[in-house]
Order: structure tokens, then sequence, then C-alpha cells
């Protein structure tokens, strides 16, 4: 009898024969299933889409398109000026702060941009940075947000639970940087962001570790009461000083969650669109899976093993199993524990290698979103069996913003 993914396999097989692997899809469905479930969990509030986890113009642009989808997340200050020339967006969030002077001075040379593009702030060097660039009375205003700290500090903050980013954790220190912002010439401040990145983008239910999984979510409850209140508390300060347009919180893994704090305005998601196999790990919503690449098996090694040509396209992160790409189709196949996945070949193992000849395709998922993007140059958007579109991501337009 065939199961989904025998007809999953049976479709993308139909819909890229005419291909020669390694290449790239999109299933079209599974995208727009992935962008209006985000949405409507998001409460009605706004969601952003993080440019990092699509880094396709195109796709970016099938999101906003979307209701309940407005403005984007960008990595740095030259995709966020590469996407507002280009007509993608009006609205571009820089998610982290810049050293880039050619940008900072494209930005300041140009009223438009500036009025579209927000820069991320945490100190005062980021501010001085620009100004060196661009003394404040030769430009427009900068549009300015505040990046808040949303790691948990428990016990008197000898743990730390979640990433380190902005030094910014109190609402005493973002009042603070919010009065400096406010009384600086040539800036204005807009916006305040706080990513949790220990409850977006950790899996709670990490597969075959249980003991692993109460852990986190306990962490997870305790880190979400903490900013909640602390959140807040900065929100309020920080409105003393500018009449904020929003406050942006979350990723996908916490959309619903984010949404509903009240301080919060706006969420992002990115990586949800895609599916990759890092969200496989949460128990509250897990986004299909939409985006896949295939190698070609080129030699049977031995009994029970194939090997595919390539196949090392792992993901940023702790250099761990989890960052790996999977194979994925047919089912039933595993990474070779002494090899893993290869930059030139990766071997499989497995039962459904004895049915893999020379020539066939194996499908995989990668472990994170848009990073999929900067191993090929574009990507097939299917629709049912049929290639139906053919779209260039970032690298394929000549652009590594990274």
């Amino acid at each position: 009898m065939a199961t989904d993914s025998d007809t999953l396999r049976e479709r993308l097989d139909r819909a890229t024969a005419h291909l020669d692997p390694p290449y790239a899809v999109v299933d079209l469905a599974a995208f727009d299933a992935n962008a209006a479930a985000l949405a409507a969990r998001s409460g009605g509030k706004p969601v952003r889409v993080a440019s990092k986890s699509v880094r396709a113009r195109t796709l970016i642009t099938r999101a906003l398109d979307r209701p309940g989808w407005a403005g984007v997340m960008a990595f740095t200050l030259p995709e966020a000026i590469w996407l507002v020339r280009a007509g993608v967006t009006g609205d571009a969030l820089v998610a982290y702060p810049t050293a880039d002077r050619r940008a900072l001075a494209e930005l300041a040379a140009d009223p438009t941009l500036a009025a579209a593009v927000t820069l991320m702030v945490d100190g005062t060097e980021q501010l001085d940075l620009a100004d060196t660039v661009c003394a404040p009375g030769r430009r427009p205003e900068l549009r300015v947000c505040l990046d808040l700290d949303a790691s948990w500090r428990p016990l008197g903050g000898r743990v730390h639970v979640g990433v380190r980013r902005s030094p910014v954790h109190s609402a005493r220190a973002a009042g603070a940087l919010a009065a400096t912002v406010a009384a600086r010439p040539g800036f204005r401040l807009v916006g305040l962001m706080s990513y949790e990145a220990q409850i977006a983008g950790l899996g709670d239910a990490p597969p075959g570790r249980a003991a692993l999984g109460a852990a986190i979510r306990i962490a997870q409850r305790g880190s979400w009461r903490d900013l909640l209140a602390r959140r807040g508390a900065a929100v309020a300060a920080v409105r003393e000083h500018a009449d904020l347009e929003f406050v942006n919180g979350g990723g996908t893994g916490s959309v619903a969650a984010t949404s509903a704090d009240p301080a919060v305005t706006e969420v992002t998601a990115g990586s949800g669109l895609y599916g990759p196999t890092l969200f496989d790990a949460y128990r509250a919503w897990r986004p299909t899976p939409a985006a896949f690449f295939a190698c070609a098996v080129v030699r049977r090694p031995g009994p029970g093993l194939v090997t595919v040509l390539g196949g090392g396209w792992t993901a940023s992160g702790p250099a761990e199993r989890s960052r790996l790409p999977r194979p994925w189709l047919p089912a039933g196949l595993t990474l070779v524990g002494t090899e893993g996945a290869g930059e030139v070949q990766t071997p499989l193992a497995g039962a459904a290698a004895a049915a893999l000849r020379v020539g066939d395709r194996v499908w995989f998922r990668h472990a994170k979103a848009g990073e999929l993007c900067e191993h090929v140059n574009e990507l097939h958007l299917v629709e049912g069996d049929e290639v139906v579109g053919v779209v260039p991501t970032y690298r394929g337009e000549g652009h590594a913003f990274l």
C-alpha cells in the first residue's frame, strides 16, 4: 500500500524527471499552507517575513502577497537596501546591527531608502559609527530599532538560557538607551525588537530524547514568564522617549505565544514557510515540509548501502547531528555515522538502499530553512507533479550577503 511519503516521492520524481541532480525544489501547496497557518497563529497581528529563512525574492514576495503578512526582517543592511530598491518591500527591518560603511553611506544618501529601512542598535557605538559615515546634518533621519535581549538569566544571572545578543537586558537599560537615541540628532527611534531564541528557535520535543524535551519545556516556561514581564516593562520605559511604530518578537516556533503578548504588535516568521528538519521537534505546531534537495545515486559500495554525489549541505549552529541534512525520500535511509554528510559524496544505509540504482534520486531536507539556498542558483517550484516555475535564489542573482 502506498504511503504519503511514497506519493510525495513519486510526485517530485515525475515533476523533475528532466533535471539532473543536485537541485532544490519548493512545493508551492505546502509553502502556501504554511504561510496561511502562520498568519492564522498570529492572532491578527502582522507577520514579518524573515528573509534569512527564504533567500529567494519571488518567494518572499509570494508570502507578502498573502493576507496577514507585512514587511521584511532582513539579515544585513545591503540585503535590505537591495530588497527595497527591487520593490519587494517598503518596510525592511535589519535584524542585526551593521558596521557596513558603504551600505550606511548609501542609506544616508537616499531619503527614500532612509524612510524604508530601519537599523538595529543595542548601544551608542553603532550610532557613532553611522555619524562618522555621514554627519547628522548632511543626511535624512535614520530609523532605529532597539534590540532587547530576550535571554533568561535565573539564579541572579549565574545561569544563561538563550542566545547572546544584545547587552540591553533590563527595562532600565532599554529606557536609558531610548533616551540617548531620542536625544541624538539624525536618528528616529521607531521600534523595539526582542527575539526569544530559546523558545522560538529551540524544539521542545527532540526525537528520542524525552528527558531533554522535558527539561527544555521547564526552561521555556520559566523564560516565558520572565520575558512577558520584562518586555512589557521595557516597552513602557522606551515609550516614555519615543512613539514606537512597532514592537517585534518571536519566530516560527513561537508565533502563537508571542502574538498573545500584549506588548508585541507584530511577529516574525520565515523558517516555517519551508519547514526544515529542526522544526520537526516542536509540539505546538510543525510546518509541512516544503523545501527539498535531490542528489543522485552514483554507486553502491556494498550490501545495504548506496552513495549519492554531494549531500554535505550542513546548517549553521552547534556542530551536532541536528545540523546535518536528513535523507527523506525514499523513507528508510540514514546517514552513516562514521562519515555523515560529505561535500562530494554521502553514503546512505537502510532497507530502502536495496531498491535504489545508479541514477535514482534521493531527496533530502535541510536542517535550516534559507541556508539551503546558499547551495543552489535556482529553486524549482512544484505544483502537483509539474515544475511550474524556476526562480533565482540570492546566490543565483549574484548575492552573498554573509
